[in-house]
């Protein structure tokens, strides 16, 4: 039989990887790989990591284990040859860190990985142990079947994407970039998910978001330095004053709407299936957009760039005047803003605070175009007929912006197919995280048709 003959009945038969790809995202999630942004308190990682690989290796890959600039920060990576070798690999990848959960705030304890009333429940149930289970589960049914990708595909499995990869991604792009050799395009998270919209004749329709953009992270320092003093006596000097007074400014500003390529193609899409328009110059553009619902959210946050401020610290006793007060500004920049967004930061917090970088991680755009986006779009119609792919901006960021710096292009695709009523972007980051088993096993089933036509 053919390679392709061979791949199109597997994708008929579908085998093994959607029987077990419930129990591994399961078992992954019984895994606590909080990422706590510390190394002391950071846990889980190597133990997963070491697990995956066993994984893969029960099938017959050889993997290779990397712990990537911290003793326990584990990355597993494993390469399955394809039918033509002069063509660029495929990056599949994921990370198996998550943010810290609290359990007696959820319904379901964050990290049993139970499944109820339709739901596989969990910290990393949708960021991103599900897709990192279909990689899994995918990985292993071609291995045991003998199938043969068109393409090289490699297999990688992060630490510490959560506190922005210096302890995985990045750390491996600038110290390992022999373990992305040949590799041209990459698909990662936060992607490939259903909206469902109306049409003006009142039938459903869902679009599948793929991501082709994000905005920069980066995460600035403001400090503001004075005179120190008591408490009791005037001070026209007060580092706590110019701090607060410049992080009000900040977090009351709105910055400018820019159109990127990415938002205005998705704008476009749903404004050809809905009848809605998005007009940039109408002051009521956040309005229409949130006639999408939950994603608007989302969406709305790649309209500008964004400066929230997060986290304060100045003084040490009630009657002190400090010296010194500091804030944290979790900010988002459009591709190709940084340097206006600078000037406009600068102009709010006045000339008694400085700034600096604390993460300065740059924003990633790609064009919606290329046999790589044909596979995806040909996967999804393959398993829903009233779906179509469309591009969007991701408002925060993922492991892609470390591939991007190799020249590697990069997508978000990890497939599913949602509940219309699922507020979904609540669930990143959220309590009681989870994901549809159907959506899952449909995602498996696409991500399977991609892979064996991309």
């Amino acid at each position: 039989m053919s390679a392709t003959g061979e791949n199109d009945h597997q994708t008929e038969k579908q085998t093994v990887a959607v029987d077990e790809v419930v129990d591994l995202v399961s078992s992954l999630i019984r895994f606590d790989t909080s990422n706590t942004g510390e190394l002391e308190t950071t846990v889980g990682e190597k133990e997963c990591a070491e697990w995956v690989a066993r994984q893969l290796e029960a099938v017959g890959y050889e993997t290779e284990y990397v712990e990537s600039g911290a003793p326990g920060r584990g990355n597993v990576f494993a390469r399955l040859a394809g039918a033509d070798s002069s063509r660029g690999a495929l990056l599949v990848h994921g990370h198996l860190d998550v943010v810290p959960a609290e359990p007696a705030d959820w319904s379901v304890h964050p990290f049993s990985g139970a499944v109820e009333d339709g739901y596989l429940w969990g910290r990393g149930a949708v960021d991103m142990k599900d897709m990192v289970g279909m990689a899994l589960a995918l990985a292993r049914q071609f291995k045991s079947a003998g199938t043969v990708p068109p393409r090289d595909l490699v297999f990688a499995f992060l630490a510490d994407e959560e506190a922005g990869g210096r302890y995985g991604s990045h750390w491996l792009v600038e110290h390992r970039p022999d373990l992305f050799e040949g590799v041209t395009e990459a698909v990662g998270e936060v992607g490939g998910f259903s909206l469902t919209v109306s049409t003006p004749e009142g039938d459903e329709r869902r679009l599948y978001l793929v991501e082709t953009a994000e905005k920069g992270l980066a995460w600035m320092r403001l400090t503001a330095k004075a005179r120190a003093g008591h408490g009791s006596f005037l001070h026209e000097d007060n580092a706590v004053t110019y701090l607060a007074e410049a992080v009000a400014a900040l977090g009351n500003h709105q910055f400018p709407l820019v159109m990127t390529d990415s938002v205005t193609e998705f704008l476009a899409a749903v404004s050809s299936e809905t009848g809605l328009a998005f007009d940039p110059e109408s002051p009521d553009i956040d309005g229409t957009l949130a006639k999408l619902g939950s994603i608007a959210r989302i969406v709305g946050a790649t309209l500008r760039d964004t400066a929230n401020p997060t986290m304060l610290s100045a003084g040490y006793k009630a009657n002190v005047i400090p010296q010194t007060a500091s804030a944290t500004i979790d900010c988002r920049v459009l591709p190709g803003r940084k340097a206006e967004f600078e000037r406009e930061v600068d102009a709010l917090i006045g000339p008694h605070v400085e700034r600096s970088w604390i993460t300065d991680l740059e924003p990633y755009e790609t064009t919606f175009d290329g046999h790589l986006v044909d596979a995806m779009n040909d996967a999804i119609l393959a398993f829903d007929e009233n779906g179509r792919t469309v591009p969007y901006m991701l408002s925060g960021g993922t492991d892609a912006k470390a591939f991007a710096k190799l020249g590697i292009r990069c997508f978000g695709f990890a497939p599913l197919k949602l509940p219309p009523e699922l507020d979904f972007a609540a669930l990143f980051h959220g309590v009681d995280e989870r994901v549809p088993v159907e959506s899952l096993i449909f995602g498996t089933k696409v991500f399977e048709h991609f892979l064996l036509h991309s």
